[in-house]
């Protein structure tokens, strides 16, 4: 049997202080920003591992978020166009995945034609990796990917902050495979403090020149829009064929990619419901409770179960105004669908369910009710 004696343990490009201490006592101490594996709230990325999809789980909608919480899909192509959907096909240890797949082929993309999936940050959320000062920390992003073919595609952090980008280039196979990428830390330009969007994840499945036409160099900080992809990216729109798988998504402090830290769907819906929270009724539930404000309105209050992250800015519904129902002494179907009163808060928001022609008594009391099992109210706080 052999013996190792030592007091200090770090990483071999290291040359600052020892990412662990042993103490005589036999105790372990971690130094500042030194990953174990184990630390809860480890991960920069909210719903990662695709659990949480209060929307739905496929669209063909791009621009903002319509299937799986805090992740879009994103492309401007004229020509190319694809269907994004939450999926079961998952490496061992996942639920689900996050997948893209062309519908619509375009071999020769517009020089303007960008094609991304990507998540968001504020501000407030990144002030630890010290950006913009002498002390910036690296960040190391994992996650797990595939295709239906080879392919390469693009990485990148966006400082939304002060238009700055770092990307690196990653490969895709026909297999499940984790891939893991350490970002250069960047002493220029610091994120703001702030409840506003500061920072982006990008995975860039292609793009025009306007992107990729100039020099690119591998995980440098920069201002330049056309060195933001790899020399290498495939062109995700040259087939309708292509497929892209992702999952376990982590963003992490350090030079190491720890193993993903799984969260419990109840404590990753309570982080979505920060930025969207959607109610879903089956005929004859409620909605609310409020009052009658003339013959034809009833103002209905809605509370979110946690604090969103700012004063929701619109509200989903079905579209349909008959999915909906304002009571008093007996159900009314609505003749428009609920609206923004815009005496909502953080907190709260007061809805219109509006019934014209009836003759409701104002100040009476009234409920907002559904009349359709589609029925649901969504109120978006997103970044």
């Amino acid at each position: 049997m052999s013996t190792v004696k030592t007091t200090n343990i770090t990483h071999g490009s290291n040359s600052g202080t020892s990412n662990i201490v042993l103490g005589s006592d036999g105790s372990v101490t971690f130094a500042s920003g030194a990953a174990t594996g184990t630390e809860k709230g480890r991960n920069l990325i909210i719903n990662g591992a695709m659990q949480v999809a209060q929307r739905g789980t496929s669209s063909t909608d791009v621009g903002s978020p319509k299937t799986v919480d805090r992740w879009t899909y994103n492309e401007n192509d004229s020509s190319g166009a694809a269907t994004q959907s939450r999926v079961t096909d998952a490496p061992e240890g996942f639920g689900y995945s996050y997948k893209i797949e062309c519908t619509s082929a375009n071999a020769s993309p517009a020089a303007d034609v960008y094609n991304i999936i990507f998540t968001s940050f504020e501000g407030q959320d990144l002030q630890h990796i010290k950006k913009g000062t002498s002390n910036a920390q690296q960040l190391t992003a994992s996650f797990w990917v595939k295709g239906n073919a080879a392919a390469t595609y693009t990485c990148e952090l966006r400082d939304h902050d002060n238009t700055r980008f770092c990307s690196q280039t990653f490969n895709v196979t026909t297999s499940w495979s984790r891939v893991t990428l350490t970002f250069a830390a960047d002493t220029t330009g610091a994120f703001d403090n702030d409840n506003n969007l500061s920072m982006y994840l990008f995975i860039w499945l292609g793009g025009g020149s306007n992107y990729s036409g100039g020099t690119w160099t591998s995980n440098t900080w920069h201002t330049t829009d056309n060195k933001r992809i790899g020399d290498s990216t495939t062109n995700f729109f040259d087939s309708t064929d292509r497929t892209f798988f992702l999952t376990g998504v982590q963003l992490e402090l350090g030079a190491t990619a720890t193993t993903f830290e799984h969260k419990s769907y109840a404590d990753e819906l309570v982080r979505c419901q920060r930025y969207y929270y959607r109610i879903d009724a089956a005929t004859n539930d409620y909605f609310g409770i409020g009052n009658i404000d003339g013959s034809n309105t009833g103002q209905i209050l809605v509370t979110f179960p946690i604090e969103m992250r700012v004063k929701p800015s619109s509200l989903d519904t079905t579209g349909t105004a008959s999915h909906y129902i304002l009571r008093t002494t007996s159900n009314q179907t609505c003749t428009s669908v609920p609206t923004l009163s815009g005496h909502q808060t953080t907190k709260n928001a007061m809805l219109y369910f509006t019934k014209t022609s009836h003759g409701f008594t104002s100040g009476h009391g009234a409920f907002g009710r559904s009349n359709d099992n589609s029925s649901f109210l969504g109120f978006s706080a997103e970044l």
